[in-house]
C-alpha cells in the first residue's frame, strides 16, 4: 500500500536540516506520526579511478556520530545553483587535492529513504590530476589510491561502511566490468 501524507509540521530547520513530523495514513486507515528529514539540495560525489582503472581514490576518515573509521569516496553537499557534476568535482578537489578527469553519472543513491529524501548523485571519473594538499584538511586522515581488487574485502571487513560509498563502489565495479 502507498502511504498517504496528510500533513507535515516543521520541528527544526537550519541550513543543513529540515526535520518534520508527518501525519501518515497507512493500511486500514490507521495514522502514524513519522519523522522526516527533508534535504535542500542533496549531495554529489565521485568514484575516481586511475587511468589504468586499477585503483580508486578514497579517503580514510572518522565519523564522530558512529565513532567509526572507514574508507569513503569523496561526497558532499550541492550548493545553491550548482549542478551535481560540478559539485562532485568540487568535493573531490576539496577533500583530496585531486581534480577528477572526465566524469559521467554512475547512479543516484537515496541513502536513507525510510527517514530522508536526500539524493546523492554519484559520478564515475576517469583519471585525476594532483593539485596539492586538500583544501579541507579536516575531512580525511589519509587519502590513498586503493586497489579496486581490495574493495570487496574492505567492505566485508567493515572498512567501507558508508551506504553511499558501498553502493557507489559496487556499482562502479559492475560498470567497469561491462
Amino acid at each position: 500500500m502507498r502511504w498517504i501524507v496528510h500533513s507535515e509540521e516543521p520541528l527544526y530547520r537550519d541550513e543543513w536540516l529540515d526535520i518534520r513530523l508527518a501525519d501518515v495514513e497507512i493500511t486500514g486507515g490507521r495514522h502514524l506520526q513519522h519523522r522526516v528529514m527533508r534535504s535542500r539540495s542533496g549531495g554529489a560525489g565521485a568514484v575516481v579511478l586511475d587511468e589504468q582503472r586499477k585503483n580508486v581514490l578514497l579517503i580514510w576518515r572518522h565519523r564522530f556520530i558512529t565513532d567509526t573509521w572507514a574508507w569513503e569516496i569523496p561526497v558532499g553537499g550541492i550548493k545553491d545553483g550548482e549542478e551535481p557534476e560540478a559539485a562532485a568535482a568540487r568535493e573531490v578537489e576539496e577533500e583530496t587535492g585531486w581534480r577528477p578527469g572526465p566524469m559521467r553519472l554512475l547512479t543516484i543513491v537515496h541513502p536513507t529513504p525510510g527517514i530522508s529524501d536526500a539524493r546523492h548523485h554519484i559520478f564515475l571519473a576517469a583519471g585525476a590530476t594532483h593539485l596539492g594538499p586538500p583544501v579541507e584538511d579536516w575531512e580525511a586522515e589519509r587519502i590513498e589510491w586503493v586497489p579496486l581488487a581490495r574493495v570487496r574485502d574492505l567492505v566485508e571487513k567493515g572498512d567501507i561502511v558508508a551506504g553511499t560509498s558501498v553502493a557507489a563502489l559496487c556499482f562502479a565495479l559492475l560498470a567497469i566490468q561491462a
